[in-house]
């Protein structure tokens, strides 16, 4: 299936309008030569549950023809965005995560109202048993990041990014099963770079710009919650294999280091995936040239502050 076209992303703003944030942009200026001065912090970490991820839950569920119920299966921020837009909007839920989510997403998907099913192992066990319940209930199947409207729902970001940093150059971005950065890149189509950041132990994309093509991974370790994926979706691969101009892999010591110096530098605390990026400019794994404008998107916030701070 086709990337979205930006007439895409464009209706996807207006339908999600008015349930969504146009988050800031933070300017790190005088960072003390960590990184270089100017890069750009784009802050979706503040939408309402904490994630970019409301941008597609609510542009798949805003339809002018609602589902009564819709099932999904998620790490924990795709089910939180889910659970909150079918709150708001008035349908059933039934959200699958694995238990290797941390207890901070997994007790506030509750909260929201949808009911929750804790699947032993990780994400792609969640969405095995999501797709099976699915097929026997008849609820709409919301894939967190390989659906056209999840994917350009996300890239509405990629949309704000443009409007706010107009002379930017570059895009960083996390990447777990690829539908941020394949609506982001999406949005650009080339007029910037976008450049994917991953943990080495959730590869997905990594691996298949290496295959040329989706294939399986193992995934572990500290950003699995988020980014961990075993296989970039479909729908993303078309847009990453024409406009994304890169792969990134950073350690997870990286990114607790780079949780860390977001918390002292900008008091902002991130999760581990959404710290991705900027690991990749602290350890100087991407090198801004002269003359390029970086924004790093920080697109996550659901972690125990404690584990930063």
């Amino acid at each position: 299936m086709p990337a979205p076209t930006r007439e895409d992303i464009v209706a996807a703003a207006a339908r999600i309008s008015g349930h969504v944030r146009r988050t800031p942009i933070l300017e790190l200026d005088h960072a003390g030569g960590a990184v270089p001065d100017g890069i750009v912090l784009k802050l979706d970490l503040l939408q309402p549950t904490g994630t970019f991820k409301v941008r597609g839950a609510f542009n798949l569920l805003a339809a002018p023809k609602r589902p009564q119920r819709v099932v999904a299966a998620s790490g924990g921020n795709f089910a939180l965005a889910i659970a909150h837009a079918a709150r708001e909007l008035g349908i059933g839920a039934d959200l699958f995560v694995p238990d290797s989510s941390p207890p901070e997403k997994i007790g506030r998907i509750s909260a929201y109202g949808a009911k929750v099913h804790v699947i032993p192992g990780v994400y792609h066990h969640a969405l095995a048993a999501s797709r099976e319940f699915a097929t026997e209930s008849g609820g709409l199947e919301a894939h967190a990041y390989d659906l056209p409207e999840v994917v350009a729902g996300a890239g509405t970001c990629g949309m704000e990014i443009a409007r706010q940093v107009p002379n930017a150059t570059t895009v960083l971005v996390a990447v777990g099963g690829g539908g941020l950065i394949g609506g982001i890149s999406s949005w650009f189509r080339g007029d910037a770079k976008v450049v994917g950041v991953e943990t080495e132990g959730t590869p997905s994309m990594n691996a298949a710009i290496a295959a040329g093509r989706p294939i399986e991974v193992e995934v572990s370790g500290l950003a699995v919650s988020s980014l961990g994926s075993n296989r970039i979706g479909d729908i993303p691969w078309d847009a990453i294999s024409q406009w994304v101009g890169g792969s990134i892999l950073v350690s997870d010591d990286e990114v607790r280091a780079a949780q860390s110096w977001l918390w002292n530098e900008t008091r902002l605390i991130a999760e581990p995936g959404a710290a991705t990026t900027v690991a990749a400019l602290l350890t100087g794994k991407y090198q801004p040239e002269g003359g390029e404008k970086v924004v790093a998107l920080v697109c996550g916030a659901n972690t125990d502050p404690g584990s930063v701070i």
